[in-house]
């Protein structure tokens, strides 16, 4: 019975599954991995409702009962690129300022840890409550029913490669908006700022009680996963060139996006920002408590 495995269809997993999508590793790995794409949110429902037995969740949704599986993530440790929130700023306000007076945010729901990240750093660190509203990831409809639109994955890399576009249809609607810009931040770079940690997203968790019927151990587990990533970051140019056509991002950006914005190994640092992430959201009361991370131990 293969491992059911609930993955991210955005750009920034790429590297994690190159050996899951590539042969000659792909045939082998079938015997033991059956694996389907969807939206981070999703991934981590499915985990919990015992539709998957290991996923690619966002750090939001972990519980008790789940283990992470060492080695493997996706974090950053400065500006993502992949997580962007925008500020309309009339007053020409400073970043802090401008944080403090959104009063409403139109928020796209593709992953609840960013969400949480962005009630983390409104409410904990200055103390503001804004409203979040979900909508479709679209910078423009959401600017225009809000003070503020945080976007997600490809959504967010797509707009900064449009930032000019969206600032100039702003103007064309609002002659007044072209003297004052929207604010454009990486709620990565935020939070690392704030905390001095990385920031992030994913990790790998699995269901243990799973890997007996599907001939695997928590070691072989690590070692696939582990192996995967390894595999994908010596294949970048491959990446590249196979993601180009699949989004309208330049492959230097692409090319920049996986190599240095984006940090794939769980290290220490990573799962003391997880641990303080999970502390923070309990103490605004938006998540439950995490007391200690569950690793899977080989």
């Amino acid at each position: 019975m293969p491992l059911r495995v609930s993955t991210i269809s955005f750009l920034n997993p790429a590297p994690l599954l190159y050996n899951f999508e590539h042969e000659p590793t792909a045939k082998p790995l079938r015997e033991h991995y059956d694996v389907h794409y969807t939206l981070p949110s999703i991934c981590a429902a499915e985990l919990n409702s015992d539709a998957a037995d290991l996923g690619l969740i966002p750090i939001a949704a972990l519980t008790p009962d789940l283990a992470i599986v060492p080695g493997c993530t996706i974090a950053s440790h400065d500006e993502v690129r992949s997580i962007l929130l925008l500020i309309k700023n009339p007053a020409i306000l400073s970043t802090t300022d401008a944080l403090k007076s959104v009063r409403t945010i139109a928020a796209d729901t593709a992953s609840r840890s960013s969400n949480a990240y962005a009630h983390i750093l409104f409410e904990h660190f200055h103390h503001n409550q804004p409203l979040f509203l979900d909508q479709p990831a679209d910078p423009l409809a959401m600017l225009a029913s809000a003070d503020a639109a945080l976007l997600i994955g490809d959504p967010a890399l797509l707009a900064r490669e449009r930032r000019s576009e969206i600032e100039a249809h702003r103007a064309a609607i609002d002659p007044a908006s072209s003297k004052t810009p929207l604010l454009w931040l990486d709620l990565a770079h935020l939070w690392r700022e704030l905390t001095g940690l990385p920031w992030v997203a994913a990790v790998w968790a699995v269901r243990p009680e799973a890997l007996a019927p599907a001939g695997l151990t928590a070691q072989q587990l690590i070692q696939d996963l582990t192996a995967s990533r390894d595999a994908g970051l010596t294949h970048i140019d491959q990446l590249v060139t196979e993601w180009t056509p699949r989004i309208a991002i330049g492959p230097e950006t692409i090319r920049t996006y996986l190599t240095r914005n984006i940090h794939y190994t769980l290290d220490p640092d990573c799962l003391r920002a997880i641990q303080l992430f999970r502390t923070l959201a309990a103490q605004i009361n938006l998540l439950p408590p995490l007391p200690t991370l569950n690793l899977l131990t080989p």
